[in-house]
């Protein structure tokens, strides 16, 4: 079977939109927990103006508190150069440039074009070759735009291809807003690997309307081995109207696990650290498995039958 790798977004994705502030010893106790997990990648934060995303204040006080584990890389979000500048500092292992495939969604997030955005990007891919730092590029509303409908597929993958040009080592094709169905996940996940075959190439799901896991299904057919999830299924973008919650990283571990797929994820270790979460965020998870347990986890017969 194909060993897949997991990415965890909960402490960036799932608290930005949080309506309460999650203090930061808090948010270094996750992490650390999550370290000990055996995911793949985990955003820490997010190197954006506390004034955007209040919950996501004390990105260097997280990111200087946790317990590394060599392992894992750590990311840090950025949107600018000075986002760059912060990430480095911190001693993160990879930076995650952002930008919207759709127009609309770009200016409405980061208040500038797709052109201004890698304008940017061409400044901070500079800016980090001294570092050591690397860097991926997600594409936001890679499978449709809450603004603009449709987003054509040769659009994402000119884009996929400009971020391939500035020497990003992978690119996230994101479903911002839970509008992708499978079919066009396998099509277009299929597209982008065939024509940057050199490129790791990761997706990030949301289950805004249901289909979450089965687009995953969809993008395993497609090839791809890196997925994004949201501890307990927290998450959703701020910028985005309607947009819930990620896809939930237990559930879908769990669903890999029972396919047989190799992710060197602990499932156990992922449950316990969402009923952490739980408690953090005082409020219930949208995630399954942590409400009905492992498919593997077996009751006793009723007491009728034992009689």
């Amino acid at each position: 079977m194909q060993r897949l790798h997991i990415h965890e977004v909960v402490t960036r994705d799932g608290f930005q939109i949080e309506p309460q502030f999650v203090p930061t010893e808090q948010k270094i106790a996750l992490i650390d927990a999550l370290s000990k997990t055996g995911l793949a990648k985990i955003e820490v934060t997010s190197f954006v103006s506390p004034q955007a995303v209040p919950n996501l204040a004390d990105a260097e006080a997280v990111s200087a508190g946790i317990a590394r584990n060599p392992a894992v890389r750590y990311v840090g979000l950025i949107a600018n150069a000075r986002g760059a500048e912060r990430a480095v500092a911190a001693r993160l292992d990879e930076v995650n440039l952002v930008v919207s495939v759709s127009e609309t969604h770009n200016r409405s997030n980061v208040r500038r074009s797709t052109d201004a955005s890698f304008e940017g990007f061409r400044e901070i891919m500079g800016g980090l070759r001294a570092t050591g730092v690397s860097a991926t590029g997600a594409l936001a509303t890679a499978f449709g735009c809450p603004f603009e409908g449709d987003v054509p597929a040769e659009r994402v993958i000119a884009l996929a291809e400009r971020y391939a040009a500035l020497g990003v080592s992978g690119v996230t094709l994101a479903d911002t807003t839970g509008m992708a169905n499978p079919r066009q996940v396998m099509a277009l996940a299929s597209r982008v690997r065939e024509r940057l075959p050199g490129l790791e190439v990761a997706l990030h799901f949301h289950n805004t309307r249901g289909m979450g896991l089965a687009n995953v299904l969809a993008g395993l057919q497609a090839g791809v081995d890196r997925y994004e999830g949201s501890l307990g299924g927290l998450g959703g973008c701020p910028f985005a109207p309607g947009a819930t919650g990620n896809i939930c990283t237990e559930d879908l571990a769990h669903m890999l696990e029972a396919m047989g797929y190799e992710t060197g994820v602990s499932l156990d270790r992922l449950l316990a650290a969402a009923r952490r979460l739980r408690e953090i965020v005082g409020h219930e998870l949208p995630g399954q498995v942590i409400k009905a347990g492992k498919s593997t986890d077996l009751h006793p017969a009723p007491a009728a039958l034992r009689a």
